[in-house]
């Protein structure tokens, strides 16, 4: 090991206490005090987490010796000083020291840290301090685990492997193949928090595409269709490979799957994602060949994450290319990078034949819907929903739907408008997809960062195309994007209806359509219903009906969800009389009965030839 190097190493045996321990050997240094932190926020979610709430105890102490070895040397304890919630000095004097601390790693989102029976999963914004005067020195991993960890516990990460040093323990390189202990490494702090780590029992499957080599890694022992897996996702990783060309910025690739009972969840990273899903949503040895929508949703959150290997990971904000982690860093852009993500996520599902064409279609219908059921829409641009993410969009509660829009919807639905007017404007010599390799062109490959007005930027001096007055009206004001035009000249109408049921998502139904419309999301309650959400501008809202009210009956009738959209649908009168019960007292409230609004959108194909050539699909 450089004299330079920090080594970390990382026991996992007290997984019955959610806990790990982790020992930091620093090496001797020419400052006279070490300040050391945890992040607050993991890059790629943007919220502040407090990663350091997790440590249980810290202690250091310094050695006599002015270099780290394996044989045991003098220790003396030295004093913490802790300077905010993250933050801690340490006055060594110069000497070599060592860090000891543990960790409760018990949450299961994918941007933390969790351990259990069955695996640890690691982020290393959770569990690795930063050393300041340390920040760009190598740093190396040891994983170790007892006879408390069962044998068939394994070690997975995009890190580079590399072989035991002598600070390590006194392990031979054989011991690593029986799978007790494990040794990575990074060139810098920056790099050696961005690669996630997976320690237990698990099932992977290799594939390769152009050269590039995938894998699989699914938590547990399953029945999981891998091949399957992998044959749809080959098409897929194809696709963004193509689309922004060689050399590609990766050699290998690691799809990191938790899977759960219950929970969705997906967080990119330079060479892997690691993401969280529904183990029965995915496809199962001896199942038929019928992609289920749990499935297409799948592919297209893989879909999202690998295409983030560019577009965030590489092409990103000014401001994120290196970012403070100990606070917010604020840009307007995310519409940019999730936005554009979550176009091009399900498009090239379509464009590669994984999904029909309708299908598409009715996932864009869907997001569509989800806009025009949100008054927040209305009240907050994609660029002001980019920069109040750390405190309105990753903390929403159930008035967002009336007061914020979702910068993944909104800028999907900018992203496509966008390339149907570039391909408008140039007489179909240009579109979106050329937009993209300009970004990773000339800012991508170097991670220069881009502007704020970047798209504008590029679009105007690459292609002498302005589209400066449509950014301003759907990115900085409130502006929806004006489809039903644009759309037409691709074979497609745009169209809108009521909901025909509470579940209705939008999309093309052939189900007839609701006559009334509550205006409010409802859960079953022992008697009658939960209110959860109230929609503005509808009749609830003007009942004066509140979140948490129980709504028991309607018109002297005991509801279900059912009974109550029966009763509204064939109501003569102008109003209702509702039942309920807030805060322990019944109460009786008026109820406009409002026709439903037609706010379900779904498209229709009316020229396929057309369709399929903007797909690229022969």
């Amino acid at each position: 090991m450089s004299d330079n190097t920090l080594h970390f190493s990382l026991n996992l045996s007290q997984w019955q206490a959610h806990q790990f321990d982790v020992q930091l050997s620093i090496p001797a240094h020419s400052a006279s005090s070490l300040t050391l932190s945890l992040p607050s926020w993991i890059p790629g979610s943007y919220m502040v987490r407090d990663f350091a709430k997790n440590i249980v105890s810290l202690s250091a102490k310094k050695t006599a010796a002015n270099t780290l070895t394996a044989e045991a040397f003098t220790q003396s304890s030295v004093s913490i000083e802790k300077l905010d919630k993250q933050t801690w000095s340490i006055q060594t004097d110069g000497n070599a020291c060592i860090i000891n601390y543990t960790i409760y790693a018990n949450d299961l989102s994918i941007r933390s840290a969790f351990i259990n029976h069955e695996y640890a999963f690691i982020n290393g914004t959770s569990a690795f301090l930063h050393i300041e005067e340390f920040e760009n020195s190598q740093h190396q991993l040891e994983i170790t685990v007892d006879d408390n960890i069962p044998s068939n516990w394994n070690a997975h990460t995009s890190m580079e492997t590399r072989a035991p040093c002598s600070l390590d323990s006194k392990i031979d390189a054989d011991t690593n193949a029986n799978a007790r202990a494990w040794y990575f490494g990074a060139k810098n702090y920056d790099e050696f928090i961005d690669h996630p780590i997976y320690v237990g029992v698990a099932d992977t499957y290799e594939f390769e595409v152009d050269s590039v080599n995938f894998t699989l890694l699914f938590s547990g022992n399953n029945n999981i269709d891998y091949a399957r897996i992998a044959k749809d996702l080959t098409p897929i990783c194809q696709h963004h490979l193509s689309l922004f060309g060689t050399p590609y910025p990766v050699k290998d690739y690691l799809f990191m799957t938790l899977l759960v009972d219950n929970g969705f969840g997906g967080l990119e990273h330079k060479y892997s994602t690691a993401l969280l899903y529904p183990r029965f949503e995915l496809p199962l040895i001896g199942d038929g060949e019928e992609k289920t929508d749990g499935y297409v949703t799948f592919l297209s959150l893989c879909s999202h994450e690998f295409f983030h290997t560019w577009h965030v990971k590489r092409i990103k904000p000014n401001v994120m290319v290196k970012p403070d982690l100990s606070k917010e860093s604020y840009t307007n852009q995310l519409w940019i990078y999730e936005g554009f993500t979550s176009f091009y996520d399900d498009v090239t599902l379509a464009r590669v034949g994984t999904i029909p064409a309708q299908k598409y279609l009715d996932i864009v219908a869907q997001n569509i819907s989800r806009l025009l059921q949100n008054a927040g829409r209305l009240k907050q641009s994609a660029a002001e929903s980019s920069f109040d993410a750390w405190t309105k969009f990753y903390k929403q509660d159930a008035s967002a739907t009336n007061n914020i829009v979702s910068y993944y919807t909104k800028g999907g639905i900018i992203a496509l408008g966008l390339d149907l007017l570039l391909r408008e404007q140039s007489g179909d010599k240009v579109c979106l997809d050329d937009v993209m390799r300009v970004l990773w062109q000339q800012y991508g490959k170097d991670e220069s960062g881009t502007p704020d007005n970047v798209i504008q930027t590029l679009c105007k001096a690459h292609f002498d195309i302005d589209v400066s007055d449509y950014l301003n009206s759907v990115v900085y004001h409130t502006d929806d994007v004006e489809l039903e035009a644009l759309v037409q000249r691709i074979g497609i109408a745009l169209r809108t209806r009521a909901k025909v049921s509470s579940e209705d998502k939008g999309g093309l139904s052939l189900k007839v359509p609701m006559k009334r419309q509550l205006g409010a999301t409802l859960k079953p309650a022992p008697i009658g219903l939960t209110v959860a959400q109230v929609f503005e501008g509808l009749a609830a809202m003007h009942a004066g009906i509140l979140l948490n009210d129980n709504i028991i009956a309607i018109n002297g009738h005991v509801v279900s969800q059912g009974k109550l959209q029966r009763i509204l649908d064939t109501t003569l009168e102008s109003t209702a009389e509702v039942s309920l019960i807030r805060d322990g007292q019944l109460l009786n409230v008026t109820l406009p009965v409002m026709e439903a609004r037609k706010d379900m959108a779904f498209f229709e194909i009316n020229d396929a030839d057309v369709f399929n050539h903007w797909l690229g699909v022969k």
